[in-house]
């Protein structure tokens, strides 16, 4: 046997795996092949969205069940022995398993990220690849995981039989915050944006820890009802009636878990503080959900909690930490013991990207100044001094300002989806009621078709805070629009809200990206994979800001008198399209094999300082006009840099950094051994083939090859369709020189590139199928060729006669 001709399958059945059994992995609980770890980016263009390419590693190993200690990336034979290293690497850093090894079926080279085990890298034969044993002793060793803490580590995951595992960021976060309980870390911090999952994750850490029985008595606290009773109903249902939600101003201590808001255990006065009817060292567990909230600042409530219970663990949950000179968590709890950024999120396709759409008014850029002794609607005398953008809805109302706030709003739900679900953030409450009438107003038709169309939802009104369930509810339709001042701030679950409307002046990074969170997660059943945001006061200039870790996937800033929707979802499509507007490209994305464009047609809560209206003076000017001057459109590619260009452009752009010129480009075509080659390397640098076919097929009124799609877009050559380039080779007489089946299989392979393109014609296998199979035997169709070269030879001809007739 031939081992350079084996595959990359091949070498992995046939020498890697034998090799692990051999050393004693078991390869149905500890070993996985072939595991794709990530969702694949979502990359939005116009309407349509697809899925980049997803990362897999080739083996991932076990000690345990979601327990990876070590992969392994294979390549075949005719690479070298350490050619995979460099990716396994990556994947390593990824899983966080120090133990990553390269192979060609050769024997492996093993790289030692824990430094225990001798040189870095060494060279192992087939039979000396490491047991089970052997790796969790160095992994153990490296961790600083001593003999008596080891039964915490090896518990298991809490699985229900449903096939449910958690996703690869939330294995890392829940081991790393295991085994840092389990050496005796009694301060942790987990750091995850917001929709990653953080209860899930902070449920199977407090599982583990307690059927351990390393932590027996767990407190878990939240700063929002809705919060625990998510939690309580949802993730932490498995706890069963160990579990109790603290409700009462007298406790029941017969139970294992509690879960409480922290409002529910505290007061003003001593009697009022109940957690004092547990003893100080009742906890052995404490958990903090959205820990910047409360427990960062040295005067808060969350911290005389923690204080009380200062014996037990602590263990704080955010996507958003709070550091500034007065609150810090770090300061509380040190340094993450693990991170999983909004940015890597959007990077893996955990978490929707999206767009921002920015909007200059006149009045906010230029400022408005009040004529001598005016007064305002009330008959207040204003104040003379210039007001700005700051001021706004602050201090002083313009009411057509928000009229054009509203009308903008209300356009971009036209222009797109007018039920899609919409939270518009205001300064205060009574800024968020006059959007609110602003709104219902310029939507007549909606509101007469249920009044719920629009409502305010903040924390002082009864009938709004009730609609929230059915605002976050993706099977209820009503409410659309939400006007608030804080809504959905922390914590709530709105899958499928695809609009962010920012009419309020945001100065804190926690706060801006706990908004942004409220759009990013993702909801197949519901076609949500991307939202917008639309920024009426330059909240989105925190992007800039280096301590902001997900960039847009497009700015636009239209000028006055266009669309506020983006330029590129302005192209009608027909409810099944799947037809990339062509102002729009992928650069810099691999395209998952497989996936196409497809379209998205188709939580909220309350802080404290929500329920008092502002006792500030408020001016409200009724007659001064307000108008938009700027919005702008641009893309962020995958390096951050703005993109601006076309689909076409993208693509000659792309094309010629291979292939300068026409005949540098007929050059490499016609000497590629699979013209398909070609065509998927392109599709991975970010070229969308069906688009672009789409776009010359209009022109001809035929479908073209990918050739001629070059040819015409990038050099400007005109295009010739399949079934034109089939008829010109039957011109030429090139059938002539064969007879009988061979020129009968030559006549079909033609056929069948006229229908479907080159790519299956380059595939010997397509002579099993019909019309071949009607003509003879795979084997006699390939001795009618005088055996498998002649019949290689005889397609290699049949492409360069395709080919010859250039455009």
């Amino acid at each position: 046997m031939d081992k350079k001709k084996l595959t990359e399958r091949d070498i992995c059945t046939k020498y890697i795996n034998p090799a692990l059994q051999n050393a004693g992995w078991d390869m149905h609980s500890q070993v996985r092949e072939e595991v794709s770890f990530t969702a694949g980016r979502i990359i939005v263009r116009g309407r349509l969205h697809t899925r980049g390419k997803r990362r897999r590693a080739d083996y991932v190993l076990s000690y345990k069940k979601n327990m990876p200690i070590a992969i392994i990336e294979a390549k075949d034979n005719n690479h070298s022995l350490g050619d995979g290293m460099q990716q396994a690497l990556a994947y390593s850093d990824a899983l966080d398993a120090p133990f990553v090894f390269s192979s060609n079926g050769d024997g492996f080279l093993f790289h030692d990220r824990t430094g225990l085990f001798g040189k870095t890298e060494t060279t192992l034969s087939l039979d000396e690849f490491p047991s089970p044993e052997t790796l969790w002793e160095l992994y153990c060793q490296y961790k600083g995981i001593h003999q008596n803490a080891r039964q915490t580590v090896e518990q298991p995951y809490y699985d229900d039989g449903s096939g449910r595992t958690p996703r690869y960021y939330q294995t890392v976060a829940i081991n790393r915050t295991v085994e840092a309980v389990a050496r005796g870390q009694n301060r942790v911090l987990l750091v995850m944006a917001t929709g990653t999952g953080k209860t899930f994750t902070a449920f199977q850490i407090i599982w583990r820890l307690w059927k351990s029985k390393q932590k027996k008595r767990i407190l878990f606290l939240a700063d929002r009802n809705i919060l625990v009773d998510q939690t309580k109903n949802n993730d932490f249902k498995p706890f069963g009636q160990a579990m109790t939600k603290v409700t009462n101003r007298t406790v029941d201590k017969s139970y294992e878990i509690y879960l409480s808001l922290y409002q529910a255990v505290t007061g003003s006065e001593d009697e009022q503080n109940i957690y004092k009817q547990f003893s100080p060292d009742f906890f052995d567990l404490v958990v903090i959900d959205e820990c910047h909230r409360g427990s960062a600042s040295v005067d808060s409530a969350w911290r005389q909690i923690l204080e009380y219970f200062s014996a037990a663990t602590h263990i704080g949950l955010t996507a958003t930490p709070k550091e500034t000179r007065e609150v810090s968590n770090i300061d509380y709890f040190g340094e993450p013991v693990y991170t999983y950024s909004l940015k890597q999120g959007i990077e893996d396709g955990f978490l929707a990207p999206y767009k921002v759409v920015r909007i200059d008014l006149d009045r906010d850029l230029q400022g408005w100044r009040p004529s001598k002794g005016q007064t305002d609607k009330h008959g207040e005398l204003i104040e003379d001094r210039i007001y700005n953008q700051k001021d706004f809805d602050r201090q002083l109302v313009l009411e057509k300002r928000t009229e054009v706030v509203a009308r903008k709003v209300t356009e971009f739900l036209e222009q797109t989806d007018p039920y899609q679900k919409t939270i518009v953030f205001c300064e205060d409450i009574d800024h968020a009621e006059r959007m609110r009438q602003a709104l219902v107003n310029l939507n007549p038709e909606r509101v007469k078709e249920n009044r719920k169309y629009v409502m305010r939802i903040t924390g002082d009104e009864q009938e709004g805070k009730a609609e929230l369930d059915n605002f976050i509810n993706p099977e209820e339709r009503y409410p659309v629009i939400a006007t608030t001042s804080k809504l959905m701030t922390t914590g709530v679950d709105a899958q499928t809200c695809k609009l962010i409307v920012l009419d309020q002046r945001i100065q804190s990074m926690t706060e801006f990206k706990q908004i942004i969170g409220r759009g990013t997660r993702i909801n197949d059943d519901y076609n949500k994979h991307w939202f917008t945001i639309l920024d009426f006061k330059k909240a989105t200039e925190l992007f800039a800001d280096p301590a902001f870790d997900g960039d847009p996937v497009k700015v636009y800033e239209p000028k006055a008198g266009e669309s506020v929707v983006p330029d590129d979802e302005q192209e009608t499509l027909e409810p099944d399209a799947t037809e990339l507007p062509l102002s729009e490209e992928a650069e810099g994305y691999e395209i998952e094999p497989g996936e196409t464009w497809q379209r998205d047609d188709s939580q909220p809560a309350w802080p404290s300082d929500d329920l008092e209206k502002t006792k500030r003076v408020k001016y409200v000017v009724g007659d001064v006009e307000v108008s938009v001057i700027a919005e702008r459109v641009q893309y962020l590619g995958p390096d951050g840099k703005l993109i601006t260009e076309s689909l076409k452009d993208f693509t000659r752009k792309k094309v010629k950094e291979q292939y300068a010129t026409l005949t540098d480009f007929l050059k490499g075509w016609n000497q590629a051994e699979r013209k398909q080659a070609i065509i998927e390397e392109l599709a991975e640098q970010g070229v969308i083939w069906d688009d672009l076919i789409k776009d010359v097929s209009k022109k001809l009124g035929a479908e073209p090859d990918p050739f001629d799609v070059i040819c015409h877009i990038v050099y400007d050559q005109p295009p010739l369709s399949r079934k034109e380039r089939a008829e010109q080779v039957r011109k030429q007489n090139y059938f002539s020189k064969y007879e009988g089946a061979s020129k009968q299989v030559l006549d079909a392979l033609l056929d069948k590139y006229t229908d479907d393109g080159i790519e299956p014609i380059e595939d010997v296998k397509i002579l099993t199928l019909a019309p071949f199979s009607q003509i003879g035997s795979l084997m006699e169709l390939v001795d009618a060729f005088g055996g498998k070269p002649g019949y290689t030879e005889a397609v290699r001809d049949l492409e360069d006669e395709l080919y010859r007739q250039t455009p």
